[in-house]
């Protein structure tokens, strides 16, 4: 090789070492940055030059060119990057599953005092002194008292736990608009690494770190599948619905119900719409029905894939609507299994609202039903003018008839026992809108079962109007529930005297058994039977142990997390031991290739002198 061609060897050398020593002082420097991964300088050999080509020879005269700087290699482990993702988005979920059963704890005072169970406690000891003297204004007064304490306090918890409901579906949107400048900034990124890396030069390694990050944040709110193109595009998807592709990202639209206001994320492209004068697009709850991002008719199970994700968490979490205890009435309803698309069984605000409301439905309903016997509400079962087992007919106060079936009647008695002023049967818990007892005209007569005429044909009776699910004024539920206002100003109304004068100790003593008796469950889906009492401790436990369930699960995931992220951070952490070790050799390689520069140079210079030239 002539000299001159030495030198370019040489200076090959040079270039190459100081592209080297610049890649590793971008690692130093980049030590601490989230997200960087090391860089690592790959060379290669420049092709030979042939000097001469002899058939005889066994090598053909030739000499290397030197040294090029091939890429810079961006060290990363894809399959503990998929593993990662996957296990984030897991580890997220039990964390917001974690963080609101904790909230749960708080709203109803069991994680630092027993509010609610005193109050319940309280009633309960309410009853029982009560049952030792009914007769006595002072166990009655504090009988309504207590049970005014008991409504009071089971609002304010109900209250609490819909606040938060509401705190979680700002949450919701809050995500989607994340998730959705994710997908854009993804979109982004992916034509700035085309246009750097479409030469087939350069590598745009610090805009891939910034890709990979996005996708791990993406991976934490939502089950994500993920790949790259030929061209160095990232194509993603969620939920096994395209969210990234080619040149659009399918952003995630946000449908927000008139009724409950709760925000459901859908996808656009999969959803039927209208539009408006102005051409704007108009979704309704039907026209995405089967569009959701999510669907909860799988079992949440890590087997299945399906506890993945933030979003999908915090969803679950809120539920849908507010429930009430006519979301437990129902197995199929409660399970979700009935084709309505609910999940309260899943959903940890919604069961918990649903079986703590049962349980106040059930002490107002039981005690407004002892107290409506001793005032002499029977239940109409016999046959009417309609036929067996298909109601008896009366006229309401507007002239309209009204078929009630299995009606729980009394004769309008004005000084009848356990009434009010107007003669209505007590109720001590009542709705909003006002007893629940109404003064009809019976049509006919109103038998029981036996035969026995309660109230006769034309005679003014007070008839129980049942609670209607579709009139929400109806129904006795905490948000709807008060004491009866004229019990609260006059507690000794319920006197617990009989018309004898004799005290009433079976109607007390019937309230006390009410408080004893086994004949609640939590939900469908359980066999065990409760008190009032126990009822309430074992919806305590029952989150309790849920949540032992979700933070045991959370722990082990952060575990497992570390672990992961170990692994990781081997392969593309950057070790300032290993940077300075190669900025050592590179250095070395720097120094060897400007030495033989300068041999080549005197050789040169030599050369030039001994030729006088």
């Amino acid at each position: 090789m002539p000299l001159m061609g030495s030198l370019y060897v040489g200076s090959s050398g040079l270039k190459t070492s100081q592209n080297a020593l610049n890649t590793t002082a971008h690692n130093l420097t980049n030590t601490e940055t989230t997200g960087y991964v090391r860089q690592q300088v790959q060379q290669s050999t420049r092709s030979y030059l042939q000097l001469s080509v002899d058939v005889r020879s066994v090598n053909n005269k030739q000499v290397g060119l030197g040294v090029t700087y091939s890429r810079v290699k961006h060290i990363r482990d894809y399959f503990l990057d998929k593993i990662y993702r996957r296990e984030s988005g897991r580890s997220m979920f039990y964390e917001v599953s974690t963080e609101v059963m904790e909230e749960v704890e708080g709203q109803l005072g069991e994680m630092h005092g027993e509010a609610f169970q005193t109050s319940i406690e309280d009633f309960w000891t309410a009853v029982q002194e009560l049952a030792k003297d009914p007769a006595s204004s002072v166990t009655q007064g504090l009988f309504v008292q207590r049970g005014a304490e008991l409504i009071q306090r089971a609002q304010a918890v109900y209250k609490g736990l819909s606040a938060y409901q509401d705190n979680l579906n700002m949450q919701v949107k809050e995500q989607v608009d994340k998730i959705n400048s994710y997908g854009k900034k993804i979109l982004q990124l992916n034509e700035a690494i085309r246009k750097i890396e479409s030469g087939g030069i350069e590598q745009a390694n610090d805009l891939r770190d910034t890709r990979d990050q996005l996708l791990d944040e993406l991976s934490e709110m939502a089950n994500i599948n993920y790949g790259e193109s030929v061209n160095g595009d990232v194509w993603v998807q969620i939920e096994g619905v395209d969210f990234v592709k080619g040149p659009r990202c399918f952003e995630m639209g946000i449908f927000a119900d008139e009724e409950t206001g709760f925000y459901t994320p859908f996808w656009p492209q999969n959803a039927s719409y209208t539009t408006d004068a102005n051409g704007n697009k108009i979704y309704t709850k039907e026209s995405i029905a089967n569009a959701h991002v999510f669907k909860f008719n799988r079992e949440i199970s890590t087997d299945l894939n399906t506890d993945i994700g933030g979003l999908k968490a915090t969803l679950l979490a809120r539920g849908d609507h507010r429930a009430d205890y006519r979301d437990v009435a129902d197995k199929d309803k409660y399970n979700g299994t009935d084709g309505s698309g609910n999940f309260v069984s899943q959903s940890v605000i919604m069961n918990v609202q649903a079986e703590f409301d049962q349980l106040i439905h059930n002490i107002a309903t039981k005690i407004n039903e002892i107290l409506g016997t001793a005032a002499g509400v029977e239940t109409a079962d016999g046959t009417g003018k309609a036929g067996a087992g298909k109601g008896f007919e009366f006229i309401d106060k507007d002239g309209k008839t009204v078929v009630m079936t299995d009606a729980r009647v009394c004769r309008a008695d004005s000084d009848g026992y356990m009434r009010k002023d107007d003669g209505s049967p007590i109720e001590m818990f009542t709705t909003r809108s006002g007893s629940g007892y109404q003064k009809m005209k019976a049509n006919e007569d109103i038998k029981d079962k036996d035969g026995k005429i309660l109230v006769a044909q034309g005679q003014e009776c007070w008839v129980y109007v049942p609670e209607d699910p579709n009139n929400p004024s109806s129904l006795y539920n905490i948000e709807n529930l008060q004491i009866d206002q004229e019990l609260m100003q006059k507690p000794s109304m319920l006197g617990f005297r009989l018309p004898d004068g004799s005290e009433d100790q079976a109607t007390a003593d019937a309230l006390k058994a009410a408080f004893t008796a086994e004949d609640y469950t939590l939900n469908p889906n359980l066999s065990k039977r409760s008190t009032f009492v126990s009822y309430y401790t074992d919806l305590v436990s029952q989150i309790a142990n849920t949540g032992y369930v979700s933070r045991s699960i959370y722990l082990n995931q952060q575990d497992t997390m570390e672990s992961i992220e170990s692994a990781r951070q081997q392969v593309s952490g950057v070790s300032s031991d290993e940077e300075l070790s190669n900025m050592i050799k590179f250095q070395n390689a720097y120094n060897a290739s400007s030495r033989y520069i300068n041999v080549i140079d005197g050789m040169l210079e030599h050369l030039l002198s001994t030729l006088g030239v």
